[in-house]
């Protein structure tokens, strides 16, 4: 899973005492760094970003507790507009099956509606939990959630992490810099800079 990002080096941009990142990559790490330190963004809320993917990896594991507690978060509203987007996706999957998708609904022998083949069950809830989620950070970070003001974290140097930064920017100096020698109270070389002498 891509938990962290890694900082990428720009070298049309790079000098001996400065690393500038690309924008892309910029703009990346900030959202990974807002869905870092805003687990509220995985709320119930998400279930309409894919209604079939949340019934397949988490409410097939909610007791019913569970599902009534979430449903209280929601509102009866959003409970509605749930069961009906959910109702809907399905509809239009069986309708139009998409071959590229990671699964697909199709009626079974009986009529009965098929989700998934066997081996794409998740076997506990926090198996489901972690795939759904991961899903969901791979969307954020496409600029895919339509209802996310992006442009309030890419442009925003609150979400930078100046630590990272600062350690991309050491390493490119150290690459920069050559070996020398360092001469000793006598002037005789004792050795070289960045290789330990054992």
């Amino acid at each position: 899973m891509a938990q962290d990002l890694l900082l990428e080096e720009d070298s049309s941009q790079t000098s001996a005492s400065t690393t500038s990142l690309p924008e892309r990559i910029r703009v990346k790490n900030r959202r990974k760094r807002y869905l870092d330190q805003t687990p509220d963004y995985f709320g119930p809320s998400l279930e309409l970003a894919d209604p079939l993917m949340y019934d397949r990896l988490i409410r097939r594991f909610q007791t019913p507790a569970e599902r009534e507690a979430e449903g209280r978060k929601k509102g009866h509203s959003g409970v509605l507009e749930a069961d009906l987007m959910r109702s809907e996706a399905k509809v239009e999957a069986l309708a139009h099956p998409d071959p590229n998708a990671t699964f697909s609904y199709r009626r079974g022998p009986g009529g009965e509606i098929l989700a998934e083949d066997k081996d794409e069950v998740p076997r506990t809830k926090e198996e489901g939990f972690a795939r759904w989620k991961y899903e969901m950070e791979m969307r954020f970070m496409r600029g895919d959630d339509d209802d996310f003001d992006y442009p309030g974290v890419d442009d925003n140097e609150m979400w930078d992490d100046l630590e990272e930064e600062a350690r991309g920017k050491l390493e490119s100096y150290l690459e920069t810099e050559s070996p020398r020698w360092v001469l000793g109270d006598g002037q005789q070389p004792e050795g070289e800079t960045g290789v330990q002498d054992y």
